[in-house]
């Protein structure tokens, strides 16, 4: 962490409670001062000061009734991992673009162009993942097929065991190296269904692309 305020090129130092003050907001905002004595194990008047000069010099924010925030004279790539480690797959997903396994080559071909996806998920009659397909898996199909359109897609397919899932509970930075190990553009986001009255298996709830990704991070870029 830069320790100095870039507004003034002035060599301030933080204190090491300050510093500490500094990375209980960074996690934890927005979070009021009772929030932040309370993680320190000090009074609430201790660093009424700290957080004054915290303040001041831009490394904090404050919101009246809501709490504190990372200020601007953090490091810019601070708040970005910041933001990514915070940020839940849940925030950041898409609607799922499904598919039912007793659909035709064809019906895919249809649904990638009308929905203007990269990929399909596929599903059986109980909503469970099965698979996916995306315009790869259909072009080595209909490629010399003259009937490829009637083929069904559980033959197309990459099945459910191949895939690389994630849950909604995960971070937006797992997404991205989850998508970058294994050199994917897209990642279903499931949870399980097991319990009374449901069947065994995965429920797709939505999906996170790397266009997800790219949007918050320009969404961060704007704000810094």
């Amino acid at each position: 962490m830069n320790t100095r305020n870039p507004k003034e090129g002035a060599g301030i130092e933080l204190t090491p409670r300050q510093l500490e003050i500094v990375e209980v907001i960074t996690k934890n905002a927005p979070i009021t001062g009772e929030q932040i004595a309370e993680a320190l194990g000090i009074s609430r008047p201790t660093i009424r000061s700290d957080l004054s000069v915290l303040v001041m010099l831009g490394y904090i924010d404050a919101k009246p009734k809501v709490g504190y925030f990372p200020g601007k004279a953090l490091k810019p790539e601070r708040s970005v991992r910041s933001a990514l480690m915070q940020w839940k797959v849940k925030d950041r997903m898409s609607r799922p673009v499904v598919i039912r396994d007793n659909a035709t080559v064809g019906d895919a071909v249809i649904s990638l162009f009308v929905d203007n996806v990269g990929s399909l998920i596929v599903t059986d009659e109980q909503d469970k993942l099965i698979g996916m397909v995306s315009p790869k898996d259909l072009l080595k199909f209909t490629l010399g097929h003259p009937n490829a359109a009637a083929i069904p897609i559980r033959m197309v397919m990459t099945k459910h065991a191949q895939l690389v899932t994630i849950s909604p509970e995960d971070t937006v930075l797992e997404a991205a190296r989850r998508m970058m190990e294994h050199q994917v553009n897209s990642l279903p986001v499931v949870r399980s269904r097991a319990g009374e009255g449901h069947p065994k298996g995965l429920e797709v709830i939505g999906r996170i692309t790397k266009t997800n990704i790219t949007q918050a991070m320009v969404e961060l870029a704007s704000d810094l």
